[in-house]
């Protein structure tokens, strides 16, 4: 049975998903449109059993789905509004980039 995740706990694996530089471009590539796991794997440069461990993260973090295709498996993003709240998220951490509030930012590597 499909259940919707508190607001907590959706943000919580959001951040997860977000937090491996691997899962990023995985999330963004399927941004661009559905793949296979062995088109993916050589786009990101991965070894096949890496991508897999990663793809298994992100669905068990519910972002992603495993759609039967004949003797394969496509990926593709559990919802379409995640391709924009990515896209929001890119701009957000951009415009917050832009505008650094912290003087000491580039000697102490923070903001």
């Amino acid at each position: 049975m499909l259940t919707i995740a508190p607001d907590v706990e959706v943000l919580a694996r959001f951040g997860r998903a977000l937090a491996d530089p691997i899962r990023c471009r995985l999330l963004l590539a399927l941004r661009e449109a559905p793949a296979y796991p062995s088109d993916l794997a050589d786009a990101l440069e991965i070894s096949r059993t890496r991508l897999s461990n990663h793809l298994a993260c992100l669905r068990d973090c519910g972002l992603v789905v495993a759609v039967p295709d004949g003797r394969r498996t496509r990926y593709e993003l559990a919802d379409e509004r995640l391709g924009h709240a990515l896209d929001d998220l890119r701009t957000a951490v951009v415009a917050v980039e832009a505008d650094r509030t912290c003087p000491d930012a580039d000697e102490k590597g923070c903001c």
